[in-house]
């Protein structure tokens, strides 16, 4: 995995989606062979918790890898695999959204930033390594004032990363039933 910088940006791949890399990790686009370990994590009940609450069935998560795709299809940002920089293991996933949530006050147009680890990647400070990559990215490439993020009012490590990121607290709502934190970042400059 030499070909890629220790701490920056390479060129697009075949699926059109810029690879990032931080020390530790690759960010890059989906393909199909990623389903399994991306279903595997979707299924686990202790990624889920603070997210869905229930495991993803293999419909799915297959739905949601067809999702990836077409965000940067049409919008030109989405999410990324999260993998480990030495031995390609599937890490997690990060990346932008616009999911046109119904929720109240709207986020508008403004891209959602979020990211899930698989169980073994939690604690290692993976998640902030990677958020902080994927915001040089947007940074530099999103036309929006701000990104947001959203969170079960509990997921204490997803806010740490969050609040370690520039996010700070915006409001508290309700989406689906539950009770949500939204956060929001000014783009810088």
């Amino acid at each position: 995995m030499d070909e890629y910088p220790a701490d920056g940006f390479a060129p697009i791949g075949g699926s059109g989606v810029p690879i990032l890399t931080t020390p530790r990790t690759i960010l890059r686009g989906h393909n199909v062979t990623d389903f399994e370990d991306s279903a595997r994590m979707w299924a686990d009940e202790n990624v889920v918790r603070h997210i869905t609450g229930k495991p993803s069935g293999r419909s799915e998560s297959w739905g949601r890898l067809l999702r990836y795709a077409g965000h940067w299809q049409f919008l030109g940002f989405g999410y990324w695999v999260l993998e480990d920089r030495k031995t390609g293991t599937f890490l997690g996933e990060i990346g932008f959204a616009n999911h046109r949530r119904d929720i109240k006050p709207s986020l508008g147009d403004n891209p959602e930033i979020g990211w899930v680890l698989a169980t073994p990647a939690h604690g290692k400070g993976l998640a902030t390594e990677a958020v902080q990559a994927a915001l040089r990215w947007g940074d530099r490439e999103l036309d929006h004032g701000k990104t947001v993020c959203i969170f079960d009012p509990d997921h204490s490590a997803s806010i740490r990363v969050a609040t370690k990121n520039g996010y700070v607290e915006s409001f508290h709502t309700t989406y689906l039933g539950q009770k949500t934190l939204v956060m929001e970042r000014p783009r810088p400059g």
